[in-house]
């Protein structure tokens, strides 16, 4: 496991590799931080973290990146069928937990999916801004659930180009608790 220190904008980020492709992109003090992480990595940069740089670069200059370079999630069937929905959430726009619930309730032929099921999943997903679960609100414009704090999921839309006029933040994200 190889482990390299990016300095974005908007704070600094730890990305985490198998030395091919990237499975972990976490903001310093996010929740699970570096949950996938074993504890013997190792700060060295292999080429994968070239090509994360440029993509972040790119992201963090207000451009939508044109490539994603390689990943690699691991997680339970559900977990994994819930990111591969935020890896398909265009950039500058948004999608509800509850369409990401109804979404896999109807690929498994369910009436109904839980909401805070899916909200936990998303809340898991070990590769931040790239898996873009920023993007990931809760009913009737309601900003809640990211692991990086919600001031910081204000800053990433807001960098994407979205209307916050219409979104809801929670008190305590004046404040910058983190969720």
């Amino acid at each position: 496991m190889f482990t390299y220190e990016y300095d974005s904008r908007i704070g600094k980020i730890t990305m985490a590799s198998d030395g091919v492709s990237l499975t972990g992109l976490w903001f310093d003090g996010q929740k699970y931080f570096a949950g996938a992480t074993e504890p013997h990595n190792e700060a060295k940069s292999p080429p994968v973290f070239e090509n994360v740089r440029t993509w972040l670069d790119c992201y963090f200059s207000g451009e939508k990146p044109d490539f994603t370079p390689p990943i690699s999630m691991n997680g339970s069937p559900f977990r994994m069928s819930v990111w591969k929905i935020l890896r398909e959430i265009p950039y500058g726009e948004m999608i509800t937990y509850g369409d990401i619930a109804k979404e896999i309730a109807a690929q498994n032929g369910k009436e109904k999916m839980s909401a805070r099921a899916v909200g936990g999943a998303v809340g898991h997903n070990p590769i931040s801004i790239i898996v873009p679960c920023h993007r990931v609100i809760g009913k009737n414009g309601n900003l809640t659930g990211y692991g990086g704090g919600i001031d910081m999921k204000i800053q990433l839309l807001s960098l994407e180009g979205v209307d916050m006029t219409r979104l809801h933040a929670p008190k305590s994200a004046v404040s910058g608790s983190r969720a």
